[in-house]
């Protein structure tokens, strides 16, 4: 999610902590009260920071989740989705996409512009 979407959608970043907290995740650090911020990092073409909505580790390897909500400011989110891909790539990390139901087709249509094709987002309902 963009930061300014962060605060209309905190809800839907509660349930996706829980839902990764089922799954085994631990050392959660997600971008709401009552859990760490992940760490930010500078754009430095535009000054903007890019925060990952929630990071994660599991079995030793760090994982970068973002949220996937209906946006008007696809190009904003696509740039920070790109950003995370390449780092976690680097760093030997994963990089995985949280969508709910009602915006399935906007990150499957986001993602194939994108050429991430290959990357499933995981589902809530």
């Amino acid at each position: 999610m963009i930061k300014i979407e962060k605060l209309e959608n905190e809800e839907i970043l509660k349930k996706s902590v829980e839902h990764l907290q089922s799954r085994g995740f631990d050392n959660i650090k997600a971008d709401m009260e009552g859990y760490e911020t992940p760490k930010s990092y500078l754009k430095k073409s535009s000054g903007n920071s890019i925060t990952p909505d929630i990071t994660a580790t599991k079995n030793g390897i760090k994982y970068f989740f973002d949220i996937s909500v209906k946006s008007d400011k696809s190009t904003l989110l696509k740039s920070k989705w790109l950003f995370l891909d390449t780092l976690s790539r680097m760093k030997s990390n994963r990089f995985r996409i949280i969508t709910f139901r009602g915006h399935y087709k906007f990150t499957e249509t986001l993602l194939n512009e994108l050429n991430l094709g290959n990357k499933q987002p995981i589902k809530i309902t």
